[in-house]
């Protein structure tokens, strides 16, 4: 089978995630990454920058022209739109397999001694 698409690193997805609300600078997105994880991902600077460096090239970003002269606010490009909502349909197909199969009425049931 072929696989027509590699899912991104969940940093990148959470900060695309925290750019489909508005454009931000980096203090911003760290700050929404942590609350769309409810804590889970704390960004700290150099993760979020080395993050952004390849969204840039990947053109799934883009700084906002004129921006305020102390901090660079990023947005995303008609690339990134298209490119979270491709990751977003994959997880929505994802989600209803795994209610059809009852994923996690099953997880929450089992002892899970089947698995190792």
């Amino acid at each position: 089978m072929k696989r027509t698409m590699n899912l991104l690193p969940q940093v990148s997805f959470s900060i695309l995630m925290a750019l489909s609300l508005k454009p931000r600078h980096g203090y911003e997105i760290m700050q929404q990454v942590q609350d769309d994880s409810l804590g889970k991902i704390k960004l700290g600077p150099g993760s979020l920058y080395t993050a952004i460096k390849q969204l840039k090239e990947d053109d799934y970003i883009e700084e906002v022209p004129d921006s305020d002269i102390r901090r660079r606010y990023y947005r995303l490009s008609k690339k990134g739109w298209d490119r979270l909502n491709g990751e977003l349909e994959y997880f929505d197909k994802t989600m209803k397999i795994a209610r059809q199969r009852k994923v996690f009425e099953a997880f929450l049931g089992s002892d899970l001694t089947w698995i190792s």
